[in-house]
């Protein structure tokens, strides 16, 4: 590695630090008030890490899954690591500070990640505003950087490594299971059959190994986290809750969820055989995972610490940096304006009202779409052809890995 490289990713890593303390920053007001309500919400530093820790009964060393009604709602290794730093905590804000600790590493090592896969975008991760804004709101990063390494050893045909730590992913947050559809697709493409079935099985292996004793030991605790997400209504920041505060109220949300999540997959599906060409997993990802969450019944301003990444690595040229940044404005924007709605619902004297809440949503959907739409022209444009969509989405990732 050249010297110039070396500078490079210390830079990067320096970034990445001063991005944690910025955040460490806006989250410090909470912590100095105790988290207290609405005050937590008017100044936008709510977190899951104070919050659950006495409610879900970490501050007594609780079993997360213990209860029926009130286990953790995450799977088993976010609970296994929110049971575990709860022994070095001895208040909401040690538990809180124990915490971020684990996630700025976390943080780092998916900036680290992104640069060996796109180097030329990887400073967007570190000074994304609404990454920077997003970082300690829970422990979506344990789930990111694993789903970040398992990206990126697939590209490098590091099928075993790839998929344990998929597994991993999985049972950390449920969202990585969606990439197993491009994975699947790309290695029936390369003709690995054999290899796609062990990847899968694999995965999935990790998953039930790794999920087995809690399901066995705690079954309704266990159970409780995919229960709450099938029995969810209409939640903050989805396109379902944006059209009810609006005056649509439809019925069956749960079948019309679905059936949007079925129409953008199977779109994606069917493009992908159009395509002339084997694509990459990681200019894949974006578009995926963006899809599923553009059709959840739920977006939680966290989901964007997701979308960056992987954002950063499906962009192929910088003129189109003007999407990646429109994005992140109106995640930003969607970023205080879910705040301050909830600050309204837990009667603070002021707020945002339903209605400009759903337009914000509405508009960060659209900031979503547009994004995905840039991509797919300059991959157009860099062809110079009228050939298909999925075609156009991938052209520029053909040099990694």
């Amino acid at each position: 590695m050249s010297q110039s490289n070396v500078l490079k990713g210390r830079a990067l890593v320096a970034l990445a630090i001063l991005a944690s303390l910025l955040s460490f920053a806006k989250f410090s007001h909470c912590e100095n008030t105790g988290w207290a309500t609405p005050d937590q919400y008017i100044h936008a530093c709510y977190s899951d890490l104070p919050s659950l820790y006495e409610a879900r009964g970490l501050s007594t060393n609780q079993w997360p899954y213990a209860s029926a009604d009130n286990s953790v709602e995450y799977p088993v290794l976010t609970g296994l690591v929110m049971y575990l730093t709860s022994f070095v905590a001895n208040s909401p804000a040690s538990y809180f500070n124990i915490n971020i600790l684990f996630l700025v590493l976390l943080f780092i090592a998916t900036v680290i990640v992104v640069r060996k896969i796109r180097p030329e975008f990887a400073y967007l991760v570190p000074v994304a505003p609404a990454m920077i804004a997003s970082l300690f709101i829970n422990w979506d990063l344990w789930a990111i950087a694993t789903m970040m390494v398992a990206i990126y050893w697939f590209d490098r045909k590091q099928y075993l490594g790839s998929a344990l730590l998929l597994g991993v992913s999985i049972s950390t947050k449920f969202l990585p299971i969606f990439l197993l559809i491009p994975i699947l697709f790309i290695l029936w493409r390369e003709g690995k059959v054999k290899e796609a079935i062990k990847y899968t099985a694999i995965t999935f292996g990790t998953w039930l190994l790794i999920n087995a004793p809690f399901a066995i030991t705690t079954p309704e605790g266990w159970w409780r986290f995919y229960k709450l997400n099938l029995e969810r209504g209409p939640d903050w920041g989805s396109i379902w809750l944006a059209l009810q505060q609006l005056g649509l109220n439809l019925t069956n949300l749960n079948w019309l969820s679905i059936l949007l999540l079925l129409i953008a997959l199977t779109t994606i599906a069917i493009l992908l055989f159009e395509l002339q060409y084997t694509p990459t997993l990681a200019s894949v990802s974006f578009f995926v995972l963006a899809s599923v969450m553009l059709a959840s019944k739920v977006y939680s301003p966290q989901y964007v610490l997701w979308l960056t990444p992987l954002a950063a690595i499906a962009l192929t040229n910088k003129k189109d940096l003007h999407a990646f940044w429109v994005w992140q404005a109106t995640e930003l924007i969607y970023h205080v304006a879910i705040w301050q709605h909830i600050a309204q619902v837990t009667d603070a004297q002021f707020g945002l009202g339903p209605t400009p809440y759903a337009i914000l949503t509405l508009v960060r959907i659209g900031g979503t779409i547009y994004l995905m739409a840039i991509l797919a022209r300059r991959a157009l444009q860099a062809r110079n052809t009228h050939s298909k969509l999925l075609d156009l989405l991938f052209e520029g990732s053909k040099p990694y890995p």
